[in-house]
């Protein structure tokens, strides 16, 4: 799945985590501005929003999650310590690995962040 050496070299596992955070943050907001705009006091399509969003905050943790059990691989476990600027192979995986990692932990907290209006807030405000 991620850096194998050579011709298979790819970032992608690199841009996944942010992507993740980023479809999360522009999901759950759009979902909360729909539910606002639709509700009353009465209606429940507010708390059904708030579940929704629980629902794929959860999701989100668990993608980000699974990139950073790889990355942590990749890196070795934690076993080498950065940084890791020499011009071998082993080395540019150990990077991409290690930043892979640390760009996986600042998406799971942005995740939880863009989240918790929607845990906090109770209702709408007009």
């Amino acid at each position: 799945m991620f850096i194998h050496g050579g011709r298979n070299e790819t970032l992608w596992p690199l841009i996944g985590p942010p992507a993740v955070w980023a479809i999360h943050f522009t999901a759950s907001y759009v979902w909360a501005a729909i539910a606002c705009a639709k509700t009353t006091h009465e209606d429940a399509i507010y708390l059904t929003a708030r579940i929704g969003i629980g629902v794929m905050t959860v999701l989100a943790l668990a993608a980000i999650a699974y990139a950073s059990y790889h990355a942590w691989r990749v890196w070795g476990f934690g076993r080498y310590e950065p940084p890791h600027a020499d011009d071998t192979e082993e080395d540019r995986r150990r990077f991409l690995g290690y930043a892979t990692l640390l760009l996986a932990a600042l998406s799971a907290v942005s995740v939880i962040f863009v989240a918790l209006p929607a845990a906090f807030i109770p209702e709408c405000t007009w």
